[in-house]
């Protein structure tokens, strides 16, 4: 299966996916966020840096799970609107 190129949007919320899980872990380890998770270490790292910007819903929500993150949360910050929101907040 050939999967299709994505969009410039879908690499910036990949990236911001990844920042928001980074900053959750904290101080944690990747090893233990990973154990927590039961994500491979590979798989979180290449999240949080954004190489995989379109993870799995079970892998995200075992991650937010192991990172006490609300996956609605989660979701609603990782819209377009709110990716923008923060764009014109940052730049104000």
């Amino acid at each position: 299966m050939v999967r299709p190129i994505l969009s410039p949007e879908e690499r910036e919320r990949g990236r911001r996916l990844g920042a928001t899980l980074r900053a959750a872990r904290g101080r944690r380890s990747m090893v233990d966020v990973a154990a927590a998770s039961g994500v491979p270490v590979e798989t979180l790292r290449k999240i949080e840096t954004g190489r995989i910007a379109t993870p799995a819903f079970f892998t995200v929500a075992a991650l937010a799970s192991a990172l006490r993150l609300d996956l609605a949360t989660l979701a609603a910050d990782l819209t377009p609107a709110a990716g923008a929101a923060t764009a014109d907040a940052a730049s104000a």
